[in-house]
């Protein structure tokens, strides 16, 4: 799943990796997280979603409110097989964009 999610995330322009708390791998624009993923099996991971699509991703089995930042519209994927690869690879794209989005202009510009 690890490798899945960095394929997907490099891809995107000015992503950057680190790890936080130890064992959580962060996917990163702006220095803002937009996708995370734990380093140790079982591999859950996390990412930013819009309102509609968080109240259609939840109630799927597997995917939960994210601990801590459902409020913010994040989702926590424990059961990777209740997204699709093609869905995976558009959420996670989707999660750059929006939080991107909310940079400030210079730092968005900066980043081209």
């Amino acid at each position: 799943m690890i490798d899945a999610l960095r394929k997907i995330c490099s891809s995107l322009p000015s992503v950057t990796e680190d790890v936080k708390w130890g064992a959580d791998l962060c996917f990163c624009v702006g220095a803002k997280m937009f996708c995370v993923v734990g380093m140790e099996p079982p591999h859950h991971f996390s990412f930013k979603c819009t309102e509609e699509n968080f109240e259609e991703l939840t109630e799927r089995e597997g995917i939960i409110p994210a601990p801590y930042m459902a409020k913010h519209h994040w989702v926590a994927i424990r059961k990777p097989s209740a997204l699709k690869k093609s869905e995976l690879e558009a959420l996670v794209k989707e999660s750059y964009t929006l939080v991107r989005n909310k940079l400030p202009k210079k730092t968005q510009a900066q980043l081209g």
